[in-house]
């Protein structure tokens, strides 16, 4: 269990980030043609994870944007943004704000990825969905890098991230 706020006031999550150096665990996910997906989809890239409560929130929003700017000029690399959000909504989101470089997926069939990951909030408002957080791999989905970000509301340390990679 691990614990960060919400604009101050406490949110627990239902366990921890997996460990660097560690095998991330597998997951699927759902992509905007509401296919299935997981790590074995992404085969062979270093693969980041830019774990999100919901895409309809404005730091949500800056964090996609500014890892899109990254992955445009990284082929061999995957930036897989993980909400609540349908589908629908993450496509329509990608749409407006141009971005055409990060592959969003969505927990709308399970919440097994929150839980494997250690990021579902568990009491507050925001029960039910994800903790902010980020999941740096390599091509081979061993575990480089992770933050949970501390207060929900703040955006992840992206030159960290970046860096990882």
């Amino acid at each position: 269990m691990a614990t960060v706020t919400l604009n101050g006031s406490p949110v627990t999550t239902n366990g921890d980030l997996p460990a660097v150096g560690q095998s991330a665990p597998e997951f699927k996910l759902v992509d905007k043609g509401l296919a299935d997906r997981g790590l074995g989809d992404y085969a062979g890239k270093k693969k980041l994870l830019n774990i999100v409560p919901s895409l309809d929130t404005p730091t949500c929003a800056i964090s996609t944007k500014k890892f899109n700017d990254h992955a445009r000029e990284h082929a061999d690399t995957v930036i897989l943004v993980i909400s609540s959000d349908l589908p629908f909504a993450q496509a329509r989101f990608c749409g407006d704000e141009g971005l055409e470089n990060v592959v969003t997926l969505s927990m709308m069939r399970s919440r097994n990825f929150a839980k494997d990951y250690g990021v579902l909030i568990e009491d507050s408002p925001l029960a039910g969905i994800c903790a902010r957080a980020v999941v740096v791999m390599d091509a081979d989905n061993k575990v480089l890098y992770t933050q949970l970000v501390s207060e929900i509301a703040d955006e992840p340390d992206y030159e960290s991230a970046l860096a990882a990679l």
